[in-house]
């Protein structure tokens, strides 16, 4: 005899994954992070860390002392060198979050291009934190003053070239030449920072300016190929990579000799600062009855810091 089955109590009206589509977690994620990763800038052109799954606040990463040569000398011993290595410690302290309230009724009646918003703009506004955090790091970079008063801060100035920042000096006139980005090049070069891994980020303004200078607008600059994350060039080996996360150095209404803002173009090597992750783009979706809505939150965890202050250069250009 054929066994016979029936369904009961009969269902209607249940969320399942094809009426609930727009709030599948998985989709979210994919999203968001495929946004996050495109709308970076910065981050993907420094040291980057993983502490993904690993316990703890602070990354303590091994700075060694460069050693020297020393000549043999015949019937004499090696000269054996012995010095304090030590060590840069990246606080895990970031910890930032999106999130979004979605109704109901606003989830029933919206086109699927709204958690297609969602997950974009999420992305974007971490991403924007985080290259913001990175950008904020220049004020360590030389004597690590903690100001963009530092060491390895500069400008060009119109009369006399390449020249240490001070407040209240970079004029209008004071714009980007070639002649004053070979020096600042040079500057790098005499602190032995490696020829390879180095990056020029400018704020749009100074791309402006460069687009100006007919050298850099010929094929040897531009290489026909589509922008991806902000790279537009190539100057003397070095990629230019545009940023509107540039940081502020000097306000105009603070600059007695001008009325632009100051922004901190960065030319720096890869490992100038690290970018250490405790937990990458993470995205959440939770119902909550009592307000009759999807709670929507993307966040993440991580820690910046300088890690090799001599290898990051500061270029204040006007706005």
């Amino acid at each position: 005899m054929a066994l016979t089955k029936t369904v009961y109590p009969a269902m209607g009206g249940a969320v399942d994954n094809t009426s609930a589509a727009t709030f599948i977690p998985e989709i979210w994620s994919d999203e968001v992070i495929a946004s996050y990763e495109n709308s970076l800038v910065l981050a993907p052109l420094v040291k980057r860390m993983s502490m993904t799954g690993k316990k703890g606040d602070t990354v303590n990463i091994p700075a060694p002392v460069r050693g020297t040569a020393t000549a043999k000398a015949a019937n004499t011993a090696v000269s054996i060198q012995s010095d304090t290595e030590s060590n840069v410690q990246v606080l895990i302290d970031k910890h930032f979050e999106y999130s979004r309230l979605i109704e109901d009724i606003t989830a029933t009646q919206a086109l699927s291009s709204l958690r297609q918003f969602y997950t974009s703009d999420a992305g974007y506004a971490l991403a924007k934190q985080v290259d913001s955090d990175l950008h904020g790091l220049a004020v360590n970079f030389g004597d690590g003053a903690g100001t963009y008063l530092n060491t390895n801060s500069m400008y060009i100035d119109a009369s006399t070239g390449l020249t240490q920042y001070a407040a209240d000096t970079v004029t209008s006139a004071d714009v980007f030449t070639d002649a004053g980005f070979r020096s600042l090049v040079q500057a790098m070069d005499d602190a032995d920072v490696p020829f390879d891994n180095r990056v020029f980020v400018i704020p749009p303004a100074l791309r402006n300016a460069i687009m100006g200078i007919d050298r850099y607008v010929s094929s040897d600059f531009v290489s026909g190929q589509a922008v991806q994350n902000g790279k537009i060039g190539n100057i003397y080996g070095i990629d230019v990579y545009v940023s509107t996360n540039c940081a502020t150095s000097e306000a105009g209404a603070d600059n007695t000799a001008n009325d632009n803002d100051l922004k901190a173009a960065l030319l720096m090597h890869k490992d100038s600062m690290v970018l250490a992750e405790q937990m990458g783009v993470r995205s959440q979706t939770q119902y909550k009855q009592e307000w009759l809505s999807n709670l929507y939150t993307a966040d993440q965890i991580y820690g910046v810091k300088v890690l090799r202050p001599e290898a990051g250069f500061v270029l204040n250009v006007n706005a």
